[in-house]
């Protein structure tokens, strides 16, 4: 670090370097988010909204730093090295903070460990010796014993190695076993005995420590083991015992919903009649959800799997909370889930079930249009963004409806953009619940069957 940085140096005259060392901390994991919505201008009032976010989101496509693009903006209102440095500390990234200033509060931060040793000592036989969700198993198990709390298989990490050839990460398509990737994993496909499954290998959270890491494998073991139902895709086993954290789930072979609207390797475009089953089974998916008081907090058409039948199965359940039976809305200091997809409460960090029916609104509007939820080449490139262009008649409906589509019924399309439209109120207290969406959905399939 420069010796010419003091705290009252103006956070634009930082150099490109600090930018980017900043960067590697802030940027996985969505860190920089947590930043900016607690930045406030002079009266008080957030500086950054939804669509501030959005924006700098989408930077992410052009091959830029969010983290960076917000310091750039918020450099402009003359901030300083000390503005930066505590709101760094007030949202404990305290070793990003250390880069700028070091003092006694962030001093521990100044000498890290890199996170390859850091896994190696916290899976020493010496410190692990029971099974765990959340802690490291150092002994091989069998790959037929199940977890006595939840009756999961438990597989040992070389067991995954092999029936992944290695986790092979060429794409399927290039003869290897990579299905895809996100940003909590990468996901292969694997050969257990008869049967073909997918191998989610977990990605190590590159910000100094395992535990979001740990929380989020945990989270998912437990809420699958509540959570069982025809709509929600089938955890089979988890692996805890080698260099990564490991999830087993039944294959789907028709891949993701993302991928079949986009008709990804030239697959079949989704008939109009498949499209409203699809959206029928999902909303069945959140009504149990929703039922159990769990909201998923990332809904979206990559975390919704077809099965051979297309049957849709959610998945993806480490950022999903327990909202209980009592309580609507609960909040939390980091704000997940994809942006594109976000409700305006949801970026504030409230984590309620209302936010899932704003993010299946933005599902919905994919299954008309059979457009992604962000295209940086797209003009608007933010699908919700569409969504006001009709309201505004800028464009008509008839315009993004998607034209691959076959046995249309387009007074059928109207009632549905109604319904996303009814999912996508600004106010979460307007949005119709799961089970009014359920039910216009399962009216508007019989009047098209």
């Amino acid at each position: 670090m420069s010796n010419t940085i003091t705290p009252s140096t103006f956070v634009r005259n930082l150099g490109p370097g600090l930018f980017r060392e900043l960067a590697d901390f802030l940027d996985p994991q969505d860190g920089w988010k947590v930043i900016a919505m607690d930045i406030q201008k002079a009266s008080g009032e957030p500086r950054y909204t939804q669509f501030h976010i959005r924006r700098f989101e989408g930077s992410i496509q052009k091959g830029k730093s969010p983290t960076q693009e917000l310091l750039y903006d918020w450099g402009t209102t003359n901030c300083t090295v000390q503005d930066l440095t505590d709101l760094l500390r007030r949202k404990n990234f305290l070793a990003a903070a250390s880069i700028l200033l070091c003092d006694k509060e962030t001093s521990a931060a100044c000498i890290t460990t890199p996170i390859g040793k850091l896994e190696k000592q916290q899976t020493t036989p010496e410190k692990c010796s029971q099974i765990s969700h959340g802690n490291p198993v150092c002994q091989s198990t069998d790959p037929e014993e199940n977890d006595e709390e939840t009756g999961f298989q438990i597989f040992s990490f070389d067991e995954l190695k092999r029936l992944t050839r290695n986790f092979d990460d060429r794409p399927l398509a290039q003869g290897g076993n990579k299905i895809g990737e996100g940003g909590f994993g990468v996901v292969f496909q694997g050969q257990l005995k008869s049967e073909k499954v997918a191998v989610k290998k977990l990605t190590t959270i590159v910000d100094g420590s395992l535990q979001d890491l740990k929380d989020q494998f945990d989270q998912e073991i437990k809420t699958m083991a509540r959570c069982q139902h025809e709509n929600i895709v089938k955890l089979l086993g988890f692996s805890s015992d080698g260099d990564h954290y490991c999830l087993v789930y039944s294959y789907m072979s028709n891949g993701s919903l993302l991928d079949r609207l986009a008709c990804l390797n030239n697959t079949a475009p989704l008939s109009w009649n498949r499209r409203c089953d699809i959206t029928v089974g999902t909303a069945k998916g959140i009504k149990y959800l929703h039922e159990n008081n769990h909201a998923h907090r990332d809904i979206k058409s990559a975390n919704i799997l077809l099965d051979a039948c297309f049957t849709p199965k959610i998945s993806d359940f480490g950022l999903t909370r327990a909202t209980g039976q009592h309580a609507s809305t609960m909040m939390t200091e980091r704000i997940v889930g994809t942006t594109a997809y976000m409700a305006p409460e949801a970026l504030r960090g409230e984590v309620t079930i209302k936010s899932d029916i704003f993010s299946f609104g933005v599902v919905l509007l994919e299954v008309i249009s059979g457009l992604p939820p962000f295209d940086e080449k797209r003009d608007p490139s933010l699908l919700l963004d569409i969504k006001e262009e009709i309201e505004e008649e800028e464009k008509t409906l008839e315009e993004c409806v998607d034209k691959k589509m076959e046995d249309v019924d387009f007074s059928l399309i109207e009632k549905l953009y109604c319904l996303a439209s009814q999912c996508l109120n600004q106010m979460k207290n307007k949005r119709p619940n799961i089970i009014t969406v359920l039910h216009t959905l399962e009216n508007i399939t019989q009047s098209g069957s």
